[in-house]
């Protein structure tokens, strides 16, 4: 068993930064791919960015490339989300999950996660 908690969430400008963090608890992200989506209201969730074990592999949505980056920090079970030029359509419940078993190219959508955090919320003001 995984326990992943979020934080970092909040109210921002359009334009500001944000950094969330995945804190794993229970076992070690030993082997686990990571994972950050997210869900605005009144649509699905969808994937942010992913990063592999050991972090060699970093996937990203075409909608953030460029603005927000992921990372890991093995040795404190943590991974990060940086967050740069927040728009208002970043706007949503920002969730991680961790898994094992991805593919080279990473495991991408909600039905291969069993692991997941509560969620942090960002909200990001025009």
């Amino acid at each position: 068993q995984v326990q992943l908690v979020e934080s970092g969430g909040g109210l921002v400008q359009a334009g500001g930064s944000l950094r969330l963090s995945c804190v794993a608890s229970g076992r070690t992200f030993s082997s686990y791919t990571v994972t950050w989506f997210r869900q605005a209201p009144g649509k699905e969730r969808e994937f942010v960015a992913t990063v592999s074990w050991p972090g060699s592999s970093l996937y990203y949505a075409d909608s953030v490339k460029g603005r927000f980056t992921i990372s890991r920090d093995n040795a404190k079970n943590t991974v990060y989300l940086q967050m740069h030029s927040l728009k208002p359509e970043d706007t949503a419940v920002y969730y991680c999950a961790a898994t094992r078993g991805c593919s080279a190219s990473g495991c991408r959508t909600v039905y291969e996660y069993a692991y997941w955090g509560q969620g942090t919320q960002v909200t990001v003001s025009s």
